[in-house]
């Protein structure tokens, strides 16, 4: 773990700026009887030293009220609708608000000092859900002494990074091991990122599964994409209008699935009497598709909830026995799947 680093005090600015404690607490708290050069060099200086104030945010009276910060990449979807809720009972439970922040694809910088800022309105701990943490991010929430948990890890740098996931590759295997059982050997796969640790999981699990069987899986029957309902649609569409196509598909997520099925029925396709589909997740989606979808259970909500109580453990100090928890993922067989017509 890297060392603790101790936060600058009031005192250390004042003395770096040449001005007194008292100065730089009306700087640190809006006071405007500062002048606009002094104010300047002072603010210049909490931003070089990384000081953490005890104020509330701004406009805000009193304490600041939300105390753990969940972030998101791109626009919210079924599935951080799961995670979001696995949270906030789990925030409700422990007595704790959660804050939650979404930023857009492809994901802007963020500013110098974010990471401050949200120590200094009283945040404890950063639950991400996020593309991409650089290694700036992960410098700035240590100096801000700000504990982090990443939930289904995309991409991390550092090893003793916090995370909660599932079986991902336990998952793909049992998705292809049903298919096989039901008799098919043309099986592609719609997943996510080549980045994406999850998505490399679950596509290795299926093609140990399939390589077990001794079924050979065609370069051209896996697809990437990013986890979307576009993707699944463009995916499926490539997979589709091969010269020998896949009679089933396992794709890396609900929404993903979901679009694997409209490609199906755009090209008169019937799921699952000419096309199977297998989803990943097991959110609402996979509910209401039509059929409702096979998929792999993933233990969302239970995840955010880990991952609250997993951040309030570090924030009060405590040491984890693992940097990583896995949940067991489940398959779960509904009407989009069934055997292949013509043997597979």
């Amino acid at each position: 773990m890297p060392p603790k680093i101790r936060r600058a005090t009031l005192a250390t600015v004042a003395a770096s700026a040449g001005v007194s404690v008292t100065t730089v607490s009306k700087v640190v708290n809006g006071r405007a009887d500062v002048g606009p050069e002094t104010r300047a060099l002072v603010e210049s200086l909490l931003e070089q030293h990384d000081y953490i104030g005890r104020r509330s945010p701004a406009g805000h009276g009193g304490p600041a009220t939300a105390r753990i910060e969940l972030m998101f990449s791109g626009s919210l979807n079924a599935y951080s609708t799961e995670i979001i809720q696995g949270v906030l009972e789990a925030g409700g439970e422990a007595g704790v608000a959660v804050a939650i922040t979404t930023r857009p694809r492809p994901a802007p910088s963020r500013p110098r000092g974010w990471a401050r800022d949200l120590a200094a309105a009283g945040r404890r701990a950063v639950i991400a859900v996020v593309d991409e943490l650089t290694s700036a991010d992960l410098a700035g929430l240590t100096r801000a002494q700000l504990p982090l948990v990443v939930i289904d890890p995309l991409n991390l740098q550092r090893n003793e990074v916090t995370s909660v996931g599932s079986t991902n590759f336990a998952g793909g295997m049992a998705a292809a091991q049903h298919l096989l059982a039901l008799g098919h050997r043309r099986i592609g796969y719609v997943g996510g990122s080549t980045r994406s640790a999850c998505n490399q999981a679950r596509m290795h699990g299926y093609r140990a599964a399939l390589e077990a069987a001794g079924v050979a899986v065609p370069d051209e029957y896996q697809r990437t994409g990013d986890f979307r309902y576009r993707d699944g649609l463009d995916g499926g569409a490539a997979l589709l209008d091969l010269p020998v196509p896949p009679t089933a598909v396992f794709a890396g997520s609900d929404e993903t699935a979901a679009g694997v099925i409209e490609a199906a029925r755009a090209r008169g396709l019937r799921v699952p009497d000419d096309l199977s589909v297998v989803g990943f997740d097991d959110t609402e989606v996979a509910r209401l598709a039509s059929p409702p979808l096979t998929t792999v259970r993933q233990p969302l909500r239970e995840m955010g909830g880990v991952a609250l109580r997993t951040a309030l453990r570090l924030a009060a100090g405590e040491k984890l026995d693992s940097h990583h928890v896995e949940l067991a993922t489940e398959l779960i067989i509904r009407g989009s799947t069934s055997g292949p017509r013509c043997g597979g």
